[in-house]
């Protein structure tokens, strides 16, 4: 009987031992899942992160991209703006050119009576010319003021960029 008694309580502590270890187990594997939980919670946290900042780097590029056409739209108003000023140089020069050549046939009219009327002819073709001209001047002028404040704008608008 002793023996049996011996067996018995043998038996019991290995029980307790297995029900221990069984608790442990089960400790241990609760610890691990909430630590596997956590892991995915900072998983999808972490992708969210990842989402915004793709977000913002196509934010990024995009004003990248638009920089760099305003950038080459200001360079054509300034190509623009400096083959306009060249115009304007060559309009009035032409214009100096035309007034002096003016200037001249006036005079040759008043110098000269025999031929009066066809410098008379003359004198009213090239004040048409010159009244051309200073249309165009006018045109031109006006054109130029747009640009140029086309131009200030431009730059003002990069300057608030």
């Amino acid at each position: 009987m002793e023996k049996l008694r011996e067996k018995l309580t043998t038996l019991r502590a290995e029980a307790d031992t297995a029900s221990q270890r069984a608790e442990d187990a089960e400790a241990q594997n609760k610890k691990l899942e909430q630590e596997l939980t956590a892991k995915e919670q900072e998983i999808i946290s972490l992708q969210n992160k990842i989402s915004l900042l793709e977000a913002e780097v196509e934010r990024a590029e995009k004003k990248l991209s638009d920089a760099k056409l305003a950038k080459e739209e200001e360079e054509n108003t300034k190509n623009i703006s400096e083959s306009l000023q060249r115009k304007v140089a060559l309009l009035e020069n032409e214009l100096d050119n035309t007034e002096k050549n003016l200037k001249e046939t006036v005079e040759k009219l008043r110098q000269t009576d025999v031929k009066a009327e066809h410098f008379e002819r003359k004198v009213q073709q090239l004040e048409a010319e010159k009244a051309d001209l200073e249309k165009k001047y006018d045109e031109m002028t006006e054109k130029y003021n747009e640009k140029d404040k086309e131009l200030e704008e431009t730059l003002k608008s990069f300057e608030n960029l």
